[in-house]
């Protein structure tokens, strides 16, 4: 228990230490993860084994629903076919369209979010840079040379929001990359799929 309070306090001590720039840096750095973590919860779902393009092709045939414990995105759209499904070959194209466009606009949701967010943090760092150097140069113009701790703190701001920013942004941009090559990927499947189903309308 020790060990865990020391540990949180010198957590503290390091925010503390990187001045107001740290508040909005953790805001960013909240929201990105939480973004990430969502996004690859949703794509991990989508990615999931479900039915093979085979057995999208006899369900529609048949005009049955998949099981719903069957994940993944072959799944998915069949789903939502044979939900506004009219019967005719082609008012049907066009709702197999409609669909697929649906599933890869909904796809590229919060990636953009992602990045922008990914950008802002070594920005916000490099403010927290600025705000500790101005804060050493007046602490220098009070106290001249002979008072280190007035100017540690500055210092100190500078380096530690420029650290945080690049802590948050580096794996943000790895995420970003990451999620965005897995959501081309599945967007690819989606419109391949598409074009599979409609053999069978």
């Amino acid at each position: 228990m020790n060990m865990v309070m020391d540990h949180l306090f010198r957590v503290g001590e390091y925010l503390a230490g990187g001045g107001p720039v740290m508040v909005p840096l953790l805001a960013v750095s909240f929201v990105l993860w939480l973004l990430i973590a969502h996004k690859s919860l949703v794509l991990r779902r989508l990615n999931a084994t479900g039915i093979s393009r085979r057995q999208a092709g006899e369900l529609i045939t048949a005009g049955r629903t998949p099981p719903a414990k069957c994940a993944g995105i072959n799944a998915v759209l069949v789903r939502h076919f044979l939900a506004r499904r009219t019967g005719s070959a082609a008012v049907d194209g066009y709702i197999l369209d409609e669909i697929v466009l649906h599933l890869v606009f909904s796809l590229n949701r919060h990636l953009s979010v992602i990045a922008v967010l990914a950008a802002i943090a070594p920005l916000l760092g490099l403010l927290g840079t600025v705000t500790g150097m101005v804060a050493t140069f007046d602490a220098l113009t009070l106290f001249g040379t002979g008072n280190a701790r007035a100017l540690a703190g500055g210092i100190s701001e500078a380096l530690i929001t420029t650290q945080a920013g690049l802590l948050v942004a580096i794996p943000g941009f790895y995420m970003s990359g990451f999620l965005a090559r897995r959501t081309a990927l599945l967007k690819q499947r989606a419109a391949a799929l598409g074009m599979y189903m409609k053999r069978f309308l």
